[in-house]
This record gives structure tokens, C-alpha cells and sequence, in this order.
């Protein structure tokens, strides 16, 4: 690791400092659960705010997934899936409207294969990235702001995607830590 250029040592970081901050949020919501419980009116405000912050940049390393699997355990899974995936799909918006500016300069190979995928699929590109969890919805974002997606249809398609995939993690959740 001492000859690794210092973005490299970043990401690692980050990447350790995120899975640490899943694992405790995931063992403070289980060892939490009856005070939750009680708190269900201010529990998903709460998960739909981790949920914007988790999707609105990747420097901050928000839990989204270990919420809404832990949240699941305690809280209506449906009702977890609704509050992250509402969350996840307004902080995406950070890379759609960085799209839509015209600021992105550099293109990539990648760019070129979503901008292919968006023009032939269109809205079911981004339900496709935002249902699976993956590293590349960020650049599908950024290329649907772009291409002038119509805002509406990639709220739509991201909200569509990410409630059903925060879903099966509280159901998940619900099946694995649940009382």
C-alpha cells in the first residue's frame, strides 16, 4: 500500500470506512429494534435521509443497503423499500442534472455503451440499472441527463427500480434478522 498513488489509498479507505458504517448501523438497528419500533414516524424520514445522502455522491459512504435490510427486520419492509427507494432515486439526481448541464467532458467507452442502450431502451435502461445493484448507475445518470431524458421519465424509472430493490432488502432483512 506504500506505493499506491494517494486516490487509490482514498478509495480504499472510503471503502473500508463504508462497510464498517454498514455493519454498525445494520448491529445498532438490530440491537435498537424495540426503540425503533416505537419510533416508526421518525424511522423512515430517517431512512429516505440516509437513502439521498447515500445516492447523492459517492465521497459520503452512506449505509442505503444495510438500512434498509436492518430496517426491514424491525419496520413494514414495504414501507422501508418505499422511504430508500424514493431516498436512493432523489439523490440520483445529482448525476442526472450534472449530466443535463453540458459540464461532463470526458467521454468513455462506457459512456458510449449506455448512450447506445439509453437511445435504443430509453427509460427501461435506467429501471435495468436502478433495479440491480451496481456501480454503474452514476454513468447511466450522468448520460440520461445528457441525451435530455426528460426528467419525469428517469424519476420514474429510478423510483420504479429502487423501491422494488430496497424492498427485496427488507423483505430480506424481515426474513433474516426479523422476530
Amino acid at each position: 500500500m506504500e506505493n499506491e498513488p494517494a486516490p487509490v489509498r482514498f478509495n480504499i479507505v472510503k471503502a473500508v470506512l463504508g462497510l464498517l458504517a454498514a455493519v454498525g448501523m445494520t448491529v445498532a438497528i438490530f440491537h435498537f429494534r424495540t426503540s425503533i419500533e416505537q419510533y416508526k414516524a421518525v424511522s423512515y424520514p430517517a431512512i429516505f435521509l440516509i437513502s439521498v445522502l447515500g445516492n447523492a455522491t459517492v465521497i459520503f459512504p452512506a449505509p442505503s443497503y444495510a438500512v434498509a435490510f436492518s430496517g426491514g427486520a424491525v419496520l413494514n419492509p414495504l414501507g422501508v423499500g418505499v422511504a430508500a427507494g424514493l431516498g436512493a432515486t432523489l439523490g440520483e439526481l445529482t448525476g442526472y442534472l450534472l449530466g443535463s448541464s453540458g459540464r461532463v467532458i470526458a467521454k468513455s467507452n462506457l459512456h458510449a455503451r449506455f448512450e447506445t442502450l439509453i437511445t435504443k431502451w430509453g427509460w427501461l435502461t435506467i429501471f435495468g440499472l436502478s433495479l440491480i445493484p451496481n456501480p454503474f448507475f452514476d454513468i447511466g445518470g450522468i448520460v440520461a441527463g445528457m441525451m435530455k431524458m426528460p426528467a419525469w421519465k428517469f424519476l420514474l424509472a429510478t423510483a420504479a427500480g429502487k423501491v422494488i430493490r430496497f424492498t427485496l432488502f427488507g423483505v430480506i432483512g424481515e426474513a433474516l434478522l426479523g422476530t
